[in-house]
């Protein structure tokens, strides 16, 4: 039986989800945790269903109270960078929720330090089925162009809470839609490789009461194929969508259905696109990692890397 000493800084909605997932996956492989909880305020009441998970809380203005085994970095993109460094030394291995940071525009002896231990930045879309069959089926080198689309409600994202005041409504807390769905990106480069030329459109232009960028339009290209990518805030239906044109084929997946439809042959594929079963399937991605069963491939470099393409900084 295994013991993991876990820390979580910031417990927003993602932190939440992590921590259920981080102790059922622990509790079905027959371990053992304890969970420390690092918090900018002690003001906010938490659910039960975290508070019994939890062992010690602290303001994160304290000193790191212990080594741990792992650290889950939940709490705004503006402070990423500052968690990991703090925690860097008291820990073997840190889990950085999406973005990485705020600003692709990290000196590298700060990247190198990161990632001189296990550092992973979450990408949890690579984890979602219908991009899973994507990456493992298609025969990727006949692929000429591929056209994304993430488009939602930004008042919709968080019920209960009002939008205004959530870290997404706000560029100095690293809020802003060409960072705040970088998904698409990583995905894209995932699979189909990294841009080598990169044009965007990015500003903020429609009714919602934020000072963050709320539309994102980018057309790139590497040496096989080109890329349109478009990311809002403002879409009233919720899409999520790649059209891939291949030699053979139109090839339209529906992330948020759950479809892969190749519209020349008129096959549609289905899959169970449950989003915390891929979240899942990430977390244990990632101790699979700490574990050295496999290696990290979502590394802070690359992260960063993911982050300056979104900027349209190449």
């Amino acid at each position: 039986m295994r013991y993991y000493c876990i820390a979580f800084v910031g417990m927003g909605s993602i932190g939440k989800r992590h921590v259920n997932n981080v102790c059922d996956l622990i509790a079905m492989q027959g371990d053992t945790c304890s969970i420390d909880l690092y918090r900018s305020s002690m003001d906010r009441s938490l659910p039960e269903e975290i508070t019994k998970k939890v062992h010690n809380q602290y303001l994160c203005n304290e000193p790191v109270q212990r080594d741990y085994d792992m650290v889950f970095i939940t709490n705004p993109t503006s402070m990423h960078l500052e968690t990991a460094l703090k925690f860097r030394n008291y820990t073997k291995a840190l889990f950085i929720e999406k973005p990485v940071f705020s600003t692709g525009q990290v000196p590298l002896k700060q990247v190198r330090e990161l990632d001189e231990i296990t550092s992973y930045v979450a990408c949890p879309l690579r984890y979602n089925p219908v991009l899973q069959y994507v990456k493992n089926n298609l025969d990727l080198s006949k692929v000429i162009s591929v056209r994304a689309m993430s488009s939602s409600y930004l008042p919709d994202w968080r019920p209960g809470q009002d939008y205004r005041q959530t870290y997404s409504a706000h560029s100095d807390l690293g809020g802003g839609v060409d960072i705040d769905l970088i998904h698409e990106w990583d995905y894209l480069s995932w699979i189909f490789g990294m841009p080598n030329q990169c044009k965007a459109v990015i500003g903020r232009i429609s009714h919602l009461e934020i000072d963050s960028n709320d539309i994102a339009l980018y057309v790139a290209r590497n040496n096989q194929m080109t890329f349109e990518l478009h990311l809002d805030y403002f879409g009233r239906k919720p899409q999520r969508m790649l059209e891939i044109f291949t030699y053979d084929d139109t090839i339209r997946c529906d992330i948020i259905a759950g479809t892969v439809s190749f519209l020349k042959e008129g096959r549609i594929l289905y899959f169970n696109n449950d989003r915390n079963t891929y979240q899942m399937a990430e977390v244990k991605h990632f101790f699979d990692i700490v574990e050295g069963r496999t290696a990290n491939d979502s590394t802070v470099e690359h992260g960063v890397s993911v982050l300056n393409l979104a900027k349209s900084k190449m």
